[in-house]
């Protein structure tokens, strides 16, 4: 299991940005021009040349999310990611990322009555260079994917993917070597 940090997501400052980042990715959706696509862009740490997002995209904060040259994020992605730099999100270049593809960085304690304490936990995901993550993929906190991966769609992947390697399956296991 990789190292959680916990964070407060219910201060009024996160309750605010993740409102107008919300809004901006709102935007997005009912009307994706170029103007709203470059809004969305803005949310990101980093973001390369020719990065193309489909509608239906969806971060809570994206200040920690860094996306490399000539990436496609297909329709209903969906990033939650966390306001703190020890979960940050990069997706390298050249990745093709498929339809309702879920990158999940944040989660919430087992322990019932850690549970009630509202906190949030968060582990980086690293996407490496020129990876195909399929539809309805999800990924799961602490997770890193090699460069040249591929996982199959409705994969969930929980531990970390060798690059030039294929995965599918819940969980996601090594299929063979690309």
């Amino acid at each position: 299991m990789p190292k959680l940090t916990p964070f407060n997501s219910l201060t009024p400052e996160l309750i605010n940005a993740r409102k107008l980042n919300h809004e901006t990715c709102r935007m997005f959706a009912k009307s994706p021009s170029k103007g709203n696509l470059k809004r969305v862009k803005a949310l990101f740490a980093n973001c390369g040349e020719h990065v193309m997002i489909e509608p239906q995209f969806h971060c809570d904060y994206g200040n920690h999310i860094s996306i490399g040259d000539r990436t496609f994020i297909n329709i209903n992605c969906t990033i939650l990611d966390a306001p703190i730099s020890d979960a940050a999100i990069s997706i390298g270049a050249d990745c093709l990322i498929g339809p309702n593809v879920q990158l999940l960085a944040v989660s919430h304690a087992v322990n019932p009555a850690e549970r009630l304490k509202k906190e949030n936990f968060a582990a980086p995901i690293a996407i490496g260079n020129n990876v195909w993550i399929g539809a309805g993929v999800i990924v799961l906190a602490g997770v890193s994917i090699g460069d040249n991966a591929v996982v199959g769609a409705g994969s969930i992947v929980t531990k970390d993917v060798a690059a030039n390697t294929l995965v599918a399956g819940n969980p996601a296991i090594k299929i063979r070597n690309i």
